[in-house]
């Protein structure tokens, strides 16, 4: 029985015993508290609740067979084991463990797991990857949808969703839903404009482009009293209805919220099984979360390329494929395979995930002007940094990131390989020991295209929930 066939199977076998996942199935979601150091962690439960749009997802494809993400989660059948439902995750907190801070303390985190409301008992349990990559259980809890505890009611909604693009009932699309943070009341036609004006440059994207029937598109936006988010390393300091900042993890371009509650709170008013959070500020940053959400800074000269390339985390499980730029997280000497789908560690190049692609002929490893990169990024990097230091005008940083592009641009233009797939040195942070596909890709540089390795993964996706 090939792969497809045996999806399919499951999935129609766990509709059969899923009474009520349909258009008419209400939404569940189950908040917990994520916690822990470098080398433990725990769950624990925070509430359920009925959010007050229908479930918006595909009731003829509840199993997700795509392999993304650190973490997994599964509704089964507690009498006999049946996975009713799954998908992969990934995390703040996940992350969060990488880094340095992480040796040294405890923190807790807010996640959320959503589902389509079941009829009779559930177990939903959370799966991570071990060191094998294999996934297994690290959290399980019995959810009885008849509770009495089960939050059912909601307050007024703060902000009625505008539909951007609609192309048919949720249950057949990709709902995507985009927030707005940092706008005060009178910019409200601003996040509109900005809104529409990057979702279409996403839609004018391969392989966004050929599937933009697929997706709907929601706007959604609670005024604040101040424009932008906050931004600690500067003293800027916003309140804010999602908590959107900068500086996550000490990283002055990372922006995320961490308070999971009041993003969800908001976001349940409009249909969504993606999330992009637009904040009000120029300051280049962004960030994204495979299966959570993703950010980008709409007032930015480089918004559209932050909007799609932290979309491609968030939508994809794509891994960035840049290693020259500083992060926050600490990375050992092993080189394990990633589970994601866009890079590889290269231990047996006939073994190749993205194998069918190169063509014959091709060398594994693929040669590019590595060195050459190398040498031009330290400099830059060092001017990025002393322009960050000094808190120069972000139309300073903007002209280093152009005369950065354009040396990129023309530096593996019309080499022996550029248009071809093949394992480049240099991805997932790291200058050696992980590979990319392409010399060239909107997850490695602030080109403007996605790789062919990228676009099937980001199909598969599309599949997932519209098909």
């Amino acid at each position: 029985m090939t792969s497809f066939i045996r999806e399919v199977a499951l999935a129609s076998f766990a509709l059969v015993l899923w009474v009520g996942v349909s258009q008419a199935a209400s939404t569940l979601r189950l908040d917990y508290v994520h916690s822990g150091n470098a080398l433990v962690e725990n769950y624990a439960l925070d509430r359920l609740v009925i959010e007050p749009q229908p479930w918006p997802g595909n009731p003829a494809r509840p199993i997700d067979a795509t392999n993304r993400g650190a973490n997994l989660f599964e509704v089964v059948d507690p009498a006999d084991g049946t996975v009713l439902y799954s998908r992969g995750f990934s995390t703040v907190f996940a992350e969060w463990r990488t880094t340095e801070e992480a040796q040294k303390l405890s923190r807790a985190f807010q996640e959320s797991l959503r589902l389509p409301l079941p009829e009779k008992p559930v177990r939903v349990r959370v799966l991570s990857r071990d060191e094998r990559n294999a996934f297994s259980v690290v959290w399980s809890i019995d959810v009885d949808p008849s509770a009495p505890d089960i939050e059912r009611k909601t307050g007024p909604a703060p902000a009625q969703p505008i539909a951007i693009r609609h192309n048919g009932p949720s249950e057949r699309k990709v709902d995507l839903l985009i927030l707005g943070d940092g706008y005060t009341a009178a910019e409200a036609g601003k996040f509109t404009a900005d809104a529409k004006r990057l979702s279409d440059r996403l839609f004018a994207t391969t392989p966004f482009r050929e599937r933009a029937d697929d997706f709907n598109v929601w706007a959604l936006m609670v005024a604040t009293p101040q424009s932008g988010i906050s931004r600690p390393s500067t003293g800027a300091y916003r309140w804010s209805a999602l908590g959107t900042r900068y500086d996550i993890f000490g990283r002055e371009r990372y922006a995320l919220t961490l308070d999971n509650r009041a993003f969800r709170d908001i976001a349940q008013f409009a249909p969504y099984e993606f999330v992009e959070i637009l904040f009000n500020n120029e300051t280049y940053g962004g960030g994204g979360i495979f299966g959570q959400f993703s950010t980008a800074a709409a007032g930015s000269e480089w918004a559209e390329y932050l909007f799609i390339h932290e979309f491609g985390h968030h939508f994809a499980a794509l891994a960035d494929e840049y290693y020259t730029s500083p992060v926050a997280y600490q990375s050992g000497t092993a080189r394990p395979e990633p589970w994601e789908p866009n890079v590889t560690a290269l231990h047996d190049p006939s073994r190749l995930k993205w194998l069918g692609k190169v063509k014959q002929g091709t060398p594994l490893p693929t040669p590019w002007p590595k060195a050459e990169f190398e040498k031009y990024q330290r400099a830059y990097q060092k001017e990025r940094s002393q322009l960050r230091a000094a808190n120069k005008p972000e139309s300073e940083m903007n002209a280093l990131f152009r005369r950065e592009r354009d040396f990129t641009d023309k530096l593996l233009a019309n080499k022996e390989f550029s248009d071809r797939i093949g394992a480049f040195e240099g991805a997932n942070y790291q200058a050696s020991g992980y590979y990319r596909s392409q010399m060239q890709c909107i997850m490695f540089s602030r080109t403007d295209h996605f790789c062919d390795v990228c676009a099937d993964a980001i199909e598969a996706i599309i599949d997932l929930y519209s098909r």
